[in-house]
């Protein structure tokens, strides 16, 4: 762990705690050796570093490949284990990378909606999500965010009072064989299972 991946995490962890009352439902799950997707829901600017904290290793997340272009956020970002991603296209580079994450054992942050809810409520998974469980074959973690919405929604410009909650599910690992799909069909079916099986999640 790199010093502003550290500094940035004591931040955002005094920050959830102190301002948001931030609580851990299934804490004991996040700590588990080896890789895994952690798919989880977007509602908010504040669900990367606050699903980040939650962890004692780092982890690595994705984020819009233009804000590299920009000399000061595209060094934050480095620092901070982001790829780089095209939102609307996912390309062979950011697929690449995190295939070799994954295969040196560590994390990789994914939001399977691909953008924030404009309401807080789930959205459908884009296909996206299952080419990456289908090319990694790696674990997935579903984890649900609740009260990023309130404490800062999309659009906001203030932060507001709220109390935040991550419930962490249980790992799961895909057999990709029972699937009986290929290609798009089959991407598109892992991410609604993804969803399911963060929609099953509560607080």
């Amino acid at each position: 762990m790199n010093f502003t991946y550290w500094l940035g995490k004591c931040l955002f962890h005094e920050a959830a705690r102190g301002l948001f009352d931030f609580r851990i439902v299934g804490e004991h799950k996040l700590r588990f050796a080896g890789p895994a997707l952690i798919a989880c829901n977007h509602v908010s600017f504040l669900d990367p570093p606050f699903v980040g904290q939650a962890f004692d290793e780092p982890i690595h997340y994705f984020a819009r490949k233009t804000l590299f272009d920009h000399p000061v956020a595209g060094w934050i970002l480095r620092e901070w284990q982001s790829i780089p991603i095209d939102r609307d296209k996912p390309d062979a580079s950011s697929l690449k990378a995190t295939i070799r994450f994954l295969r040196q054992g560590e994390k990789v942050l994914i939001f399977p909606e691909g953008t924030r809810s404009p309401d807080g409520t789930l959205q459908p998974a884009e296909a996206g999500v299952g080419l990456f469980i289908a090319k990694s074959k790696a674990p997935v973690l579903p984890v649900r965010i609740f009260g990023s919405h309130e404490a800062y929604p999309r659009g906001a410009k203030f932060l507001r009072p709220a109390r935040i909650t991550l419930v962490v599910g249980d790992l799961w690992q895909p057999d990709l064989e029972s699937y009986h799909k290929e290609g798009k069909e089959l991407y598109q079916a892992l991410a609604q299972d993804v969803m399911q099986r963060i929609a099953e999640l509560v607080s």
